[in-house]
């Protein structure tokens, strides 16, 4: 049915639009994703939101413990409809929350920290399995919840009197550098086949007014006949 449906919504928009659809679909990647713990600078939050957008990276983790996060639509610029976004703020634990959630998913947790002892970007090992690249505060950083439950920390090497980027810089830095050797590299880093259709579907219907009725009216009166029902 979910093929159905897809081919069916894809009749209310432009092929323009659907061959641009399909060719980042192809794009799209859950082998790295990303973790932002309290972020409370709005326009860092949604700027990072644009750089995951921009490099295939579909899923995005937010921790809210004590700052609420609020999209800043003129950094984003409609980015965040094209990712799935997860907020963890349901209790006191929402660090660990989020850690367990990704660590059952098969995530490597990966601090970024600037101490002298962690692991430079340019020797991550990308094949140990999937990652999931956690940034702290603006102020603070990482959490020292975070750092208990880290299974890795990974640094950019730096070289002037500044001790830390930017955190919307550092997670361009971080993501583009990885991204980019992910995908030179022979991991299998794709979505599923599976995958691909939710989230094509997702799209179809955020690109499409009403899609709610639209859909109603394709199994009320499209797929009951085709199936016979």
């Amino acid at each position: 049915m979910k093929e159905e449906l897809i081919e069916y919504l894809e009749s209310f928009i432009s092929p323009r639009r659907i061959k641009l659809f399909n060719s980042n679909l192809l794009n799209r990647t859950r082998y790295i994703t990303v973790v932002l713990e309290d972020v409370y600078q709005l326009h860092n939050a949604s700027a990072i939101l644009r750089t995951c957008d921009c490099l295939g990276i579909q899923d995005a983790h937010i921790i809210e413990n004590h700052n609420q996060y609020q999209i800043n639509s003129e950094i984003t610029l409609g980015a965040e409809q094209w990712l799935n976004i997860y907020k963890y703020n349901q209790s006191g634990n929402n660090t660990q929350n989020a850690i367990s959630h990704l660590k059952k998913k098969g995530y490597r947790i990966v601090a970024t920290s600037s101490h002298a002892d962690n692991a430079n970007l340019e020797s991550f090992d990308l094949t140990k399995g999937k990652v999931a690249f956690v940034f702290g505060t603006e102020l603070s950083g990482i959490t020292a919840r975070v750092e208990e439950l880290a299974d890795e920390f990974v640094k950019i090497p730096m070289f002037g009197f500044s001790e830390s980027f930017n955190i919307s810089v550092s997670a361009a830095i971080i993501l583009n550098q990885i991204s980019s050797k992910l995908r030179q590299s022979t991991i299998d880093w794709k979505i599923s086949e599976d995958e691909l259709a939710e989230i094509k579907l997702d799209w179809l219907k955020k690109s499409i007014k009403k899609p709610e009725l639209i859909e109603k009216y394709f199994m009320e009166n499209i797929y009951k006949v085709k199936s016979g029902l």
